[in-house]
């Protein structure tokens, strides 16, 4: 890292340069505003300091200048006691913070550190930012909402560190993709990123999957077998669904974790792997640990930073974008030019951006691959995305094998169990308002409310209509 001092004293250029030195810093001294301006231009310094009091131009006057040639350069300014006001204004004028003199070293090296770590963040996220934007990795994991926007924070935060990570969020959120994106952006982006499901394999076969075996360690084991922790060596092994490794191999990957040491199944020799581990889990890890599933020391181990994933649900802003992404996608992805997409109607988009998702990313992605076949190179309507939606849309919820004989049978069955007890029961009026009541809230939610139209489909007076929805509240 590269220091630029401006101060026209040269004992506190040269004080200061050795101080900084000492921390591993190159250092740059200029004697005024305007041979720093020549310095910051030829060598592009990673952070100034600069003097208020300067012949020629002040420090104060500077700062706009030495901003104009890097907007993301961090300045701190120096001030003398009594001139407060001054360093306030720099800090108003784009100064990240000022130093007051005498200059204590301790403060010093604590603001330069914190002002450089705070550039470097910003850099990576700004990358981050410019690779997604761009069409680069991960895929599906365009959005501009604000919940969006703190999770790429976090992963160009994390992602030049070394620690685990803990990613959460529902199924079909995305955890493998910022789980991808971490590995892409660390300095292990070269090695290997080898995925590991947890919940995929039963017991013995997934300690296998992990550690590798040797031959005859079990039946079936022909050959030695090296695992998903050796074929990640110097890269990132991702672990899914970790909230469901069993607990005897959650026991093993705390040992792993913290010594980078296993050994295969059948084996007595220890292996070494240098590997980072990212886990990923829809489980709340806290309600497994108080039910003794999920170990506490391994919670700890695992969470050293945590990133949560929002569901689709909480960022429906998002969808109009990642539709817009998965079309192009899927027009590559889907062979023949029969089935291209020729763009999606408003009335489709209206009733993907009312769904909920529970599937979440995933859901979206295969439902705009469904409506693109079925569409046939025509423009998406509503009659092509997939029927279950349409049927949650319109209160038209499948009836699970029932018939609708079989589904007033037992509602009958009900009401008359509770008029028996009674002198005068009143079933008759209860089953048949329940009926009524779903086929009015049924055909209002087809028709988005307009009653006229309702009205037509069902073959009843609109003054009829008006009475119905006042009595049951619709």
């Amino acid at each position: 890292m590269k220091i630029l001092i401006v101060d026209d004293e040269p004992s506190i250029c040269w004080a200061f340069s050795q101080v900084l030195q000492g921390e591993g810093w190159e250092t740059l001294t200029a004697a005024s505003a305007e041979e720093g301006l020549e310095l910051a231009e030829s060598e592009r310094p990673d952070l100034v300091v600069l003097d208020i009091r300067l012949p020629g131009i002040s420090g104060l006057d500077a700062l706009p200048k030495f901003r104009a040639l890097n907007a993301e350069l961090p300045i701190l300014v120096m001030t003398a006691h009594g001139t407060m006001d001054t360093a306030i204004e720099a800090t108003r004028r784009g100064a990240y913070n000022y130093l007051t003199k005498p200059i204590h070293n301790a403060d010093a090296i604590h603001q330069i550190r914190t002002a450089l770590e705070r550039r470097n963040l910003s850099r990576e996220v700004a990358q981050l930012r410019r690779d997604l934007k761009s069409g680069g990795p991960p895929e599906t994991m365009a959005g501009k909402s604000p919940v969006m926007q703190d999770v790429y924070k976090k992963i160009g935060a994390v992602a030049g560190a070394g620690s685990s990570v803990l990613i959460l969020g529902e199924s079909g959120s995305g955890k493998e993709l910022v789980a991808k994106a971490i590995h892409g952006y660390s300095t292990r982006a070269r090695g290997p990123f080898v995925a590991l499901n947890c919940a995929a394999l039963p017991e013995p076969l997934l300690e296998s999957e992990l550690y590798g075996h040797v031959k005859g360690a079990f039946t079936g084991a022909i050959r030695d077998k090296a695992g998903k922790a050796e074929a990640a060596r110097g890269g990132t092994l991702f672990l899914d669904e970790i909230g469901e490794m069993p607990l005897s191999i959650q026991a093993k990957l705390l040992r792993f974790l913290e010594e980078k040491k296993f050994e295969r199944v059948g084996s007595v020799e220890t292996v070494e792997a240098d590997v980072r581990i990212l886990a990923a889990t829809n489980l709340d890890l806290r309600t497994q640990i108080k039910k003794q599933l999920f170990r506490e020391d391994l919670y700890y181990r695992l969470n050293v930073v945590s990133i949560e994933l929002p569901p689709l649900r909480a960022r429906k802003d998002d969808i109009p974008l990642l539709v817009a992404h998965f079309l192009s996608r899927t027009d590559n992805a889907v062979s023949g030019a029969a089935q291209t997409s020729a763009g999606i109607s408003k009335d489709a988009m209206e009733l993907i951006e009312r769904f909920d998702w529970p599937g979440n990313v995933r859901e979206l992605r295969n439902a705009i691959e469904h409506a693109v076949i079925l569409a046939r190179g025509a423009v998406i309507a509503p009659e092509h995305l997939p029927a279950h939606i349409l049927q949650s849309l319109r209160g038209e919820e499948p009836l699970s094998g029932h018939t609708l004989a079989d589904l007033i049978r037992a509602r009958t069955i009900v009401a008359l169990d509770q008029a028996e007890g009674k002198e005068e029961g009143n079933a008759y009026a209860e089953v048949v308002s329940d009926v009524e009541k779903v086929i009015l809230d049924t055909t209002l939610k087809r028709v988005n409310g307009n009653q006229v139209k309702a009205s037509s489909l069902l073959g009843i007076h609109r003054t009829t209509l008006r009475k119905k929805i006042d009595e049951f509240g619709l």
